[in-house]
Formats: C-alpha cells, structure tokens, sequence
C-alpha cells in the first residue's frame, strides 16, 4: 500500500522532456485509435441519411453469406426466408395495389408530440392546408416512426404514397404537415382508406339496351278514318322494365313504357265465359275521362276462359337458356335458374322437361325428362355456368328439335326462352329469325321469351319472336317477378284458350267526332288485316286479363280537328243505320288448334254509358289510373295536366282487393316517379 509521503514526493518530481521516439510512437497509436473508431463509433448527431430496409436486408444477406457464419445451406435457407418476408412487406408498404374508385384520406402523425397545445379547429385548419400546399420529397423518420410504419404494414394498414405533384385521389395535392410548436417538426403521413360503396363514383356502364322507337297513337277523326285495328298484347316486359328503373332512381325512357303491357301486368275480374267452347267474354263500358272533361272513355275489357287445373293438358317444355358470358351477372343467370327452378316445382309428375343452352355452340343440357324424376332436372339447372358468344339461332333450332322429339299430341308444346337478348352469333338479324320462329310455330310449338339484366337486354328482338312464335315475352328482374310470372301467372303463361286474336273498332260519325287508341302502338294492324287468317296476332291464355281503352271525343265536344268542308254530304244522306250507337266492336280469334277465325261483335250504345267516373268499377278506374301513368312517363299531350296526385288518388280509391300487393307497389311507383321530377 503507497502512503501519503510517497504520493507526495512523487508530485514533486518533474516530468522528463519528451523525446522524439516517444512522440512518433504516440501519434501512430492515436492515429491508429482514430481509424478503428471511425469504423467502430455509432452515427454521429444529425440527419445523415441511413440505408433503406430494403438495403439493409441485402446488406446483412451478402455478409451471411461471404462469411459464411453457418454451416449448411439449410441453415442460411431458414435465415433467409423471414428476411425476404421483411423485404417484401416494406416494398407493399412502398407500393401498394391500387384500390380503384374514389380514396379517403385521413391523417396520422408519426413522432406525436406529448403534449398538444392546438385546437381541432387549428388542425383541420392546418389539413386543409397541407392539402393545397406544392408536394415535397418525404422526410427521413426517426426509429420510432419506422417501427410504427413496420407495424402498420404488418397489420394490413401500411400508408402509401401519395404522388407528388399532383392532386391525389380526392382531389388535394399531399405535403408534409409542420406544427406550429417552437423547435418541434412532426411529419404528416396520409393514410389511404376504402370508402363506403355509396360514397364511390363508380365509372357508367355503357348502356347497350335495344328497345323499338315508336310514337304514340294520334287523334284521329272519326268521319276520315272511322276503323280502328290492332292485335291484343298480353306481354308485361315493360311494365318491370319501368319498375326496375325507377327502383334505380332513373325516369324511364319514353320508349321502354308500352301502355297496354303496364295495364295489362294487373290481374282483372272482368266477366269471363260460362264455358270452353266461348275461349274469352267481352265487356264494353263508356265512362269520362278523369284528364279531359270534355272526353270520354271507352274501355274494352276481354276476360279468357280459366281452366281448372285437373282440366289442363300435358305440358312439353324446353328451356332454351341462354349461358353466354353477357348473362355472367347476379340478376341474369343466378336468377333465371332460381326462376326455373319455381316453374319446375309448380309442373305436375307426368309433364316433360328439356334443357337446352347456347353459347358460342347449342348443346343439350337435359334429354326430355318428366318431372316425376324432379332432382335429375333441378340438378341440370344448378349446374349452368354462363361463358362464350351467343348462338341464338342454333340453339332455337336445337329446341324445336326437342320439342319435336317429345310432341304432345292436344297438350302444350312450348319452348321457353331466356336471356339477356342478346344474339350475336349465326342469324342476327331480326327479320331472319322471325321468319325461324313462323317457320316452326306451324308444327304446333310455340314459344315464350322472358328477359333478364339491363346493359344488354335485346327487348326489340324478344318482342319480335315471341309475337311470332305464338308466344308472351315477360322481363324478369326479381325473384318475386319470376313467381308471379311462372308461378302464380302459369296457367294463363303456358295453356292457350285462343291465338291470332285481333279487335276492330268501328266509330259512328254521327256520335263520335274523334278517338285515340291508348297504347298497342307496335301491335297496329290494317284495316284488311282483321278478316285475313294469315296475319299473325296475339294469344289468349288460360284466365288471361287483356284491356283496351280509347279516348273518344262526342260530337260537338271540343275536337282537336278541323271538321271537313265536303265532308257532311258523306253522312247526310238521308239517314244512317245505327244511328244511336257510339261505336261497333269487333273480336277474331282462332282455337289453338284451328286454322279458321271466329267472329265476336259487340255494338256499344248509350246503354254502356256511365254518367260518372267514380260509377265504373274499382277495377276499371284502377286500370285507367295505369293508363293514365304510363301516358305520363311517355309525356303525352293528353295527361301533361294530370298531376301524379290524381293517379295516385284514383288508384288508392280503386285498389281494391290486393292479395298479392302488385297495387300497393303500383302506387310506390308513382310517387317515386313524382319525387324524380317525371312530370316533364
């Protein structure tokens, strides 16, 4: 142990002069010190930039594996694969996949200071400014910030970039965020979010719907033109059409609303035959216009025969189901087979089924199949996948090969016919494939055409081959649409009572000085038509409802047409037979099996007249409600003073029993139309 006297003593000795070789050998050691700190020593204070994950993951990665720290391949393998993990979740963190549509953008702060002095109002102040402040290159973050941005890339909710230079995504150009605290800067990370599916602006579909251009129905006068002729129209495609639309909030185009089909969608009670052997039953009343107090209406009401179900013939169907890509849609395919699926459960055991589908090439999906084997039927249904072009024309004709292959002598040959409409392979134009479907309808096959989807829907051509194919064409855009229609609709859908029915209506210009035929616009017929038996028309099924009504102006009541100058002495001659009746109605028809026409004539007088309209039955003022709003939405002369007010206070009146609430909906309808802005 040294004492205090040595400690002393040695304090007092001076130190010995340096010598030269004492100081060469000092500065190399200090020399050699201050390399290997330099190598050695942490980053020095400041913002030098340190290297990218990504770097850093190669880096570590080359010294593995050239100084070979392991033994085996294995090892470096087990080594490596949660390295390339890392390098991967930080390049998604660098450059995520693009999520479409508009992006919210929110903020987070990194490095958040402790305390926080500004208010919200200041920060949202400061948001919206960063928002219009020029882009600049990011900021390097602390360890802290790195490690949250690790962690939020872990959990899915890494930040991306946002360009700079431009605006983002909502519409603001991104910046760093400074606060407003002394000495503190705090780096702003803008954090991309999903919006909500109603705050997206989804890009608009191109809209590839083909409907036929018509014009409505003009004025006519009665001492000019007296005859009125047409073909009955019992399709209801437009009348879902319409609906669908304005459940989209959209008014719908002038030429998708056929009137007739919208009146003719209801079901009706009107007065039907006591027997078989009279297929329908007419019924012709005159009441005033609820639009027009200077005109009547003159409302034609044809009820067919409704067969009892223990009466009903055999069926044979074939469904001819269109699979193309175009049906690759929830409200196409997925609901046709539900569709079909309905109609297979309401057919009886010893009924046949055949399926048949077309896409690029027709193939037999289902030999005819009665019903009794159910399970081997919907099994066929369920398995339809939807891919290629559309082959409309060979799978029609593979369908009436089938139908043929299983005819049923008196029963019902029907092939029924489903798709978007759209036929863009073989036979495409129209006139081609009428001439297909009149073709084949004369061996005893008729065939029903109903409509699924929007975008692609083919309606013009739908019309045209179920027209002739002795055939309905219904749109089918809901499940509850497709059991009303196959289901609840079936017996008047598959068993026809009468075809090629055609009515004419002849004025007296004694009594009437002008009419106008509401709707049957694209079921015009001439004049010479009425009595020929090839003219094609329309069918009459089982139980069906089928209504016309004219707008018809009596004799000095307010005409829209001049009278003309020579045209008294036509009528003046000294009396007219008949003179007392409004007008003359006449019914043709066939038998379904019959090639020559019946006669059915009604003369309409004032007996037929109803003083009031509120005296019309509630069916009968509910239908003229419809009509009223179909003439609405075409945004025709006759109604553009009806508000949608009236229609709904005529139809709440006439509503009536509704078991299944298809009146109800109709005035939802209307009101939705009025809140729409459809008064045009």
């Amino acid at each position: 142990m040294v004492d205090d006297n040595e400690l002393n003593r040695l304090r007092d000795i001076a130190a010995p002069a340096p010598g030269a070789d004492a100081k060469a050998r000092a500065f190399e050691a200090a020399m050699r010190a201050y390399d290997l700190d330099e190598k050695t020593s942490p980053a020095a204070q400041g913002s030098a930039k340190g290297l990218r994950l990504t770097e850093r993951a190669q880096r570590l990665w080359n010294e593995i594996m050239q100084k070979k720290l392991f033994a085996t391949p294995a090892i470096a393998g087990l080594v490596a694969l949660p390295i390339a993990g890392y390098a991967t979740i930080y390049m998604l963190q660098e450059q995520p996949f693009p999520s479409g549509g508009d992006e919210k953008i929110t903020e987070t702060l990194a490095d958040k200071p402790v305390a926080r002095k500004k208010a919200d109002a200041d920060a949202e102040n400061r948001v919206a400014a960063e928002a219009l402040a020029p882009a600049s290159p990011p900021k390097p973050q602390s360890a802290a910030a790195g490690g949250l941005a690790t962690q939020g890339a872990l959990t899915g909710n890494a930040p991306p970039p946002v360009p700079s230079g431009k605006f983002a995504q909502d519409g603001g150009a991104s910046a760093p965020a400074v606060n407003g605290m002394a000495g503190t800067t705090t780096e702003s990370k803008l954090m991309v979010q999903r919006p909500a599916p109603a705050d997206q602006m989804l890009p608009q579909e191109q809209n590839r719907d083909r409907v036929e251009d018509f014009k409505s129905n003009p004025v006519r006068a009665a001492l000019e033109d007296p005859v009125s002729t047409f073909s009955i129209d019992v399709d209801t495609a437009s009348y879902s059409f319409v609906r669908r639309s304005l459940r989209e909030g959209v008014v719908p185009q002038a030429d998708t609303v056929r009137v007739e089909e919208m009146i003719n969608y209801f079901p009706y009670d009107w007065k039907g035959p006591n027997a078989a052997s009279t297929p329908f039953n007419s019924t012709v009343s005159v009441m005033p216009a609820p639009w027009n107090e200077h005109t009547k209406l003159m409302h034609v009401a044809i009820k067919g025969f409704d067969v009892k179900p223990a009466e009903q013939p055999k069926a044979n169907l074939v469904f001819l189901i269109d699979v193309s890509g175009s049906m690759n849609e929830q409200d196409k395919l997925p609901l046709l087979q539900s569709a079909f699926r309905l109609l297979v459960n309401k057919l009886r055991p010893d009924d046949t089924v055949s399926i048949v589908t077309y896409a690029g090439d027709a193939g037999t999906v289902l030999e005819p199949t009665k019903v009794s084997e159910k399970d081997k039927i919907l099994n066929a249904i369920d398995t339809l996948t939807p891919g290629g072009s559309t082959a409309g024309e060979a799978g029609i004709k593979e369908a009436y090969r089938l139908a043929q292959k299983s005819f049923v002598k008196d029963g019902v040959n029907r092939v029924m016919l489903a798709t978007d409409g759209d036929f863009n392979v073989g036979q495409t134009d129209d006139d081609d494939l009428k001439r297909l479907i009149e073709k084949e309808r004369k061996t005893g096959v008729f065939l029903s055409v109903f409509g699924f989807g929007r975008g692609n829907l083919n309606d013009q051509m739908m019309q045209t081959i179920a027209q002739n194919g002795n055939g309905t064409a219904a749109y089918i855009d809901t499940l509850a649409e497709a059991e009303k229609v196959l289901v609840e609709d079936a017996s008047s859908t598959l068993f026809t009572i009468a075809k090629d029915v055609k009515i004419q209506v002849e004025f007296n210009p004694q009594r009437i000085s002008e009419y106008r035929l509401i709707g049957y616009e694209t079921r015009a017929l001439n004049r010479e038509d009425f009595n020929n038996d090839r003219v094609d028309a329309g069918e009459i099924g089982s139980g069906h409802s089928v209504t016309a009504i004219y707008e018809i102006t009596p004799k000095g009541g307010g005409e829209q047409i001049d009278p003309l100058r020579y045209g008294q002495a036509a009528v003046n001659n000294g009396g007219v037979a008949n003179a007392d009746e409004y007008a003359f109605v006449k019914i043709r028809y066939k038998l379904p099996n019959e090639d020559a026409s019946k006669l059915i004539t009604t003369p309409v007088t004032s007996a037929n007249e109803m003083a009031r309209f509120d005296q019309a039955s509630t069916d009968q003022r509910f239908s003229i409600a419809v009509a009223a709003f179909g003439q609405k939405l075409r945004d025709e002369d006759a109604t553009a003073k009806l508000g949608y007010d009236k229609i709904v206070e005529i139809a709440t009146a006439a509503r009536g029993a509704d078991p299944f609430g298809y009146r109800s909906e109709f005035l939802s309808l209307v009101r939705l139309a009025s809140a729409l802005g459809g008064n045009r």
